[in-house]
């Protein structure tokens, strides 16, 4: 299963719907902030597809909830935008808040700054800014015995 992961739009359709383009067999779109009526967009433009999402710091009035935790092929997946765990000045916090919620695997935007890792057994993944010239997106791959596989790639 291929779940495609996205932050920070900030208003940039254009390049969300090309991130979303270019990952065709993502069966999951998640939004992890920043871009809560784009998320709205996803959510009612596409229906083959289970688009979830979070708010983000600039998301104000957003009825989106500020974590969610997702379980998918047996894997638990711990969403947040970041900034409530402080991202911009390490991942300590965020890391222990996935690690509460027994998550194999941490998603977060807020810093637009990619990163995939790997850290004693929990995968981190912040697919950076779908948003303009620099546009990145991430993606996790579950496979069917339960490897998982997480990468970002640039929309350039």
């Amino acid at each position: 299963m291929r779940i495609l992961v996205v932050s920070d739009t900030h208003g940039d359709l254009n390049s969300l719907i090309r991130a979303v383009n270019a990952q065709p067999k993502a069966e999951i779109i998640i939004h992890c902030g920043d871009g809560d009526n784009q998320l709205q967009y996803l959510k009612d433009n596409i229906k083959d597809k289970m688009i979830t999402g979070v708010r983000g710091n600039c998301d104000w009035n957003s009825f989106f909830p500020s974590t969610e935790t997702l379980n998918v092929n047996g894997k638990k997946i711990f969403i947040t935008h970041g900034h409530l765990y402080n991202v911009k000045t390490g991942i300590y916090q965020a890391v222990s808040a996935a690690r509460q919620e027994e998550a194999d695997i941490l998603l977060f935007g807020h810093t637009h700054i990619p990163l995939s890792t790997y850290d004693d057994g929990l995968y981190i993944l912040n697919p950076g800014s779908c948003r303009g010239y620099y546009a990145s997106y991430g993606y996790i791959d579950i496979t069917e015995n339960g490897e998982i596989i997480t990468n970002t790639v640039s929309l350039k």
